[in-house]
């Protein structure tokens, strides 16, 4: 960007050194502004157009092409980005150069400094008497002296004198009528973009001059040179300086404006000076070519041959990489240290596109063992030759295999698919899985926990995954209700621990004695002792939980999974919170790690540390649409839900009533406002 912006200013610098040379002094002022217009129009257009077989023109010997020398760090190009992407290596970007932000905030001011331009103008215009003459608008300006045109405008000071207002007006008309605003505003523009090119501003200058020329030229034919002399000289100037309107008194332009009315017209030979464009532009095209020509050259450094990676060729690197793996007869194609590498499939439902290329490498390797495998075998069948080959043969391109992975069908024959030993459930959005996929995960995850062939639960969506083992089920808070997790943690099969080490982790569903309270330790049934532990839990967040972090959110269900382990000595550790926000997930790690410090759980009858799930789940609702019966309705449904499975003591129950009393009450007074 920055060579062109540079070309760009040398190509305008050649144009205006050939006018200023050449045809600056000439009178024919419509010839010199289209050639102003166009040269300026030119300079941004050229850069851009190449022309390669221009470059046959001249010598080969033009351009040397020497090996690239690198000081300091070789910024990274967009084929070093492109193969790092692939294979997994981090590459520093280089930083925005200063003068880009220097360039913005410029364009950013002169895009204001035009728009001020332009109201003050329309506040004028505004402010002021005005009226029609035919297509042309005339403005009276108060206590003025001044005489512009803008568009169809003509604005005139009320102190001109009468004798000399038609004078100018008519000045002024040739203005608009000839569209010199429109010129005025293509450099306007160009202004905004090349803030800090000098040459632009020179540019205008000089078209702003030639319309006072053409003006002035049509007007001394109406009414005489000495007439207009003495209309220029007689005023007493109060100048616009508004740069895109054409402004009749301008004290810096009277004096070049007599001088150009009183030089004779020029020869019409002397239009053969603009013939001087031809070899100009032609040169600068040559110019363009050439370095476009240098630049499509291929260029070899001293010892790296810059080239973009193909899919293809990334695969048959990582092929080649198995098979240096394989070239150990220790090694198998089935070994944990290729496939965890080059198989994500046995962690992941998505892969990246380095872990795609990577799983076609792998596979085209699976389908040469099998190959190699039946032959030496010599039972194999046409359908298992033909296995092998696709398997051999896969080219399948990456969003190819991403746009099968998406359909129902894919899903579908993943759910059922049997990958070590391991069920899927595919959704499309792991927090809010469909009634079908519940139920599709609360019945695998009960053939995970009774022991069965499978020995692990996967649930996915596009963006994550959570596992579910015989002996990792902290995740069922997350997916399942209370209910649910009993009937659930029913079918595992409970193993006897026989030796209990200091750092072992039994889970709060099968530890013989559960960490408790002192109040609850004293009870006599183990169950007893979980529920008088799980009340006493729930009503420490119900109580310190702080609803007002939930301001601001939009209504709804809200879920937050807590993870937090009761260590040997009873205190809380490890507090780990997952939820829909950043703010809910703080606030729940905070009321956890406000808990007391318990009487720790003992196996063996010796104390172990406990692992515990903890799911918070509260709904925020939208003040502005539901009524208080709706909220004393939900309200109820709550507390008589919880009731099912507990009594009138639960804390939750407890809290519950508390605020079904208190909504009411508010009714009541809604309904008899004149109560006291």
């Amino acid at each position: 960007m920055l060579y062109t912006i540079l070309q760009i200013i040398a190509f305008q610098a050649l144009f205006l050194l050939v006018y200023d040379l050449f045809l600056k002094r000439e009178t024919f002022f419509n010839c010199n502004r289209t050639y102003l217009l166009i040269t300026a129009l030119l300079s941004f257009t050229l850069p851009f157009l190449k022309f390669p077989e221009l470059k046959k023109i001249t010598s080969e010997d033009v351009v040397i092409h020497l090996p690239e020398v690198f000081i300091g760090t070789k910024t990274p190009s967009v084929n070093d980005v492109k193969i790092a992407e692939y294979t997994g290596i981090a590459l520093e970007q280089p930083q925005t150069p200063i003068w880009s932000y220097v360039f913005w905030i410029g364009v950013g001011l002169a895009t204001l400094l035009f728009v001020f331009k332009i109201s003050k103008l329309y506040w004028l215009k505004h402010k002021n008497p005005k009226r029609w003459n035919g297509n042309v608008l005339i403005v009276r300006l108060i206590k003025s002296s001044a005489a512009f045109s803008f568009f169809n405008t003509v604005f005139l000071g009320e102190k001109i004198p009468e004798n000399e207002r038609q004078t100018i007006y008519e000045h002024e008309l040739v203005h608009i009528k000839q569209l010199h605003t429109l010129d005025l505003m293509v450099f306007e523009l160009m202004r905004i973009v090349f803030w800090f090119n000098p040459l632009i501003y020179i540019y205008q200058s000089r078209v702003k001059e030639l319309h006072e020329y053409i003006a002035d030229a049509k007007a001394v034919k109406q009414h005489g040179k000495a007439n207009y002399y003495q209309s220029l000289l007689n005023q007493i100037f109060d100048v616009n300086n508004v740069s895109f309107t054409n402004t009749f008194f301008k004290k810096s332009l009277i004096k070049k404006r007599i001088a150009m009315l009183q030089k004779s017209k020029s020869k019409q030979v002397n239009l053969f000076k603009y013939a001087f464009l031809i070899p100009l532009v032609f040169g600068m095209l040559i110019y363009s070519s050439i370095e476009v020509s240098a630049q499509q050259k291929i260029v070899l450094t001293s010892d790296v041959e810059e080239q973009e990676l193909t899919d293809e060729e990334l695969i048959a690197y990582y092929y080649e990489q198995i098979s240096k793996l394989l070239s150990d007869d220790k090694l198998s194609i089935f070994d944990k240290e290729i496939s965890s590498k080059y198989d994500y499939t046995q962690e992941k439902y998505i892969p990246t596109k380095d872990e795609y290329l990577k799983y076609v490498a792998f596979r085209r390797q699976m389908g040469e063992h099998f190959k190699r495998m039946s032959e030496n075998h010599g039972n194999t069948t046409e359908r298992q030759k033909k296995m092998f080959n696709e398997m051999i043969s896969f080219n399948q391109s990456y969003d190819e295999y991403l746009a099968y992975l998406k359909s129902d069908e894919a899903k579908k024959y993943r759910d059922n698919a049997d990958y070590n030993r391991t069920l899927r459930v595919i959704s499309k959005d792991i927090d809010n899985l469909t009634e079908a996929e519940h139920t599709d995960a609360y019945e695998k995850t009960k053939d995970v926990l009774k022991g069965s062939l499978y020995r692990k639960l996967i649930i996915s969506d596009d963006n994550e995954s959570e596992e579910i083992t015989k002996n990792n089920y902290n995740a069922l808070v997350r997916f399942f209700s209370v209910e649910e997790i009993k009937i659930l943690l029913s079918k595992v099969e409970v193993v006897e621990i026989e030796e209990v080490d200091k750092n072992i982790e039994v889970p709060f569903s099968v530890i013989e004695e559960v960490p408790t309270t002192k109040k609850c330790k004293d009870l006599l049934s183990s169950a007893e002792r979980k529920e008088c532990m799980t009340s006493f839990v729930n009503k420490h967040v119900n109580t310190n939980f702080n609803l007002n972090v939930t301001e601001g959110m939009t209504s709804g269900k809200k879920r937050i999974f807590v993870q937090f382990k009761i260590d040997t000595l009873g205190y809380v550790k490890d507090v780990k919170a997952r939820g829909p926000s950043k703010i809910l997930e703080e606030e729940a790690i905070r009321v956890v790690n406000t808990l007391p410090q318990f009487v720790p759980g003992k196996q063996k009858g010796k104390v172990v540390t406990v692992p515990y799930s903890l799911p918070i789940v509260f709904q925020v609702a939208d003040k502005s649409s539901i009524s208080l019966e709706e909220r004393l309705k939900e309200l109820i449904t709550q507390r008589d839900r919880v009731l099912q499975n507990s009594s009138e003591k639960n804390p939750v129950v407890i809290q519950l009533n508390e605020q079904i009393n208190s909504l009411k009450k508010e009714m009541q007074k809604n309904e008899n406002p004149n109560e006291n």
